[in-house]
């Protein structure tokens, strides 16, 4: 459990954690909490109250009752923090665009990573993934760790889910990177998924590829290529089930895919149905690059 949260993130100076006060954050705060003490990194603590007025007044108002109700969520994660020896900023902002607020913040912060819960209070059952955490993700900030409330990384065994998108090569390299780095890794799947018959070669293709890729830099642990065909959210989540994953890897959408994170994106099926957590990936240096035609299982 140590080396593993503390290598994921280990170069992380900053984290981002995003939360709402509902249960529903509560796998985000512990393992923010957790990476912010392996990583010597500070933790911002972000709440953004959604203000849907035109008066200034009124906002201003809205949020500092917020912050007067969410005080005991945030004394809780201050004496965490404190008891944790971990750096916490504590950040109550109004916005009527919230998911954007909380990208521009983690970028103008220079957040190594956002965390945060996979639903919120107003999304408990009408959605997979809560409207905040699936708007966020389309931004395309680089790395977004979705926690569920009940998860706890453990570190034997991740999924990365490829195909020929440049998000998910990038997917791809942090898990070779993950697989360097922590001496309690021992299993990586890597899975591509094609939705007809015809596509499984080039979907095997791409998995040795990211395998091969394994050997070619040493990689101590097993590297085991997975091809299924069919629906790539079922067989995703499928997978993560049966092999019992600690975290699945995707590659986050390209700069056209909002409005499909927004009707059933795949990228949300499986966040929204796994018990594991999600890293969302997202290469910032080429997000505009057209991908193979091969199915996207991140898309």
């Amino acid at each position: 459990m140590d080396q593993f949260s503390g290598t994921l993130l280990g170069r992380a100076k900053t984290l981002l954690l995003a939360t709402d006060g509902s249960r529903f954050s509560e796998g985000a705060v512990q393992e923010a909490i957790f990476f912010g003490q392996a990583c010597r990194a500070k933790v911002i603590v972000l709440h953004v109250v959604p203000t849907r007025t035109e008066s200034i007044g009124a906002a201003n108002f809205a949020v500092r009752q917020k912050r007067n109700d969410l005080a005991p969520h945030f004394d809780r994660i201050r004496v965490m923090a404190d008891d944790s020896g971990v750096e916490i900023e504590i950040v109550v902002l109004g916005s009527s665009n919230p998911e954007k607020t909380l990208v521009e913040q983690a970028r103008l912060r220079q957040a190594d990573v956002i965390l945060m819960g996979r639903r919120g209070k107003a999304n408990r059952w009408s959605r997979l993934v809560g409207k905040t955490t699936t708007r966020a993700i389309a931004q395309g900030f680089p790395r977004i760790l979705v926690v569920p409330k009940d998860c706890t990384l453990t570190g034997q065994h991740i999924l990365v889910a490829v195909n020929d998108s440049p998000n998910s090569r990038q997917a791809a390299l942090e898990a070779l990177s993950l697989g360097s780095a922590c001496p309690s890794l021992r299993q990586i799947t890597v899975m591509a998924v094609a939705r007809r018959k015809e596509d499984l070669t080039g979907a095997k293709r791409l998995a040795d590829a990211v395998c091969a890729q394994a050997l070619q830099v040493n990689l101590a642990l097993a590297c085991e290529p997975l091809v299924a065909e069919g629906d790539p959210a079922n067989a995703v989540v499928t997978a993560a089930r049966e092999r019992a994953v600690d975290m699945i890897l995707l590659g986050g959408p390209g700069r056209g895919g909002l409005a499909k994170m927004l009707t059933g994106h795949v990228t949300e099926h499986v966040i929204g149905r796994t018990p594991c957590a999600v890293l969302v990936v997202t290469a910032q240096d080429a997000a505009d690059t057209p991908s193979s035609p091969l199915p996207d299982p991140t898309s």
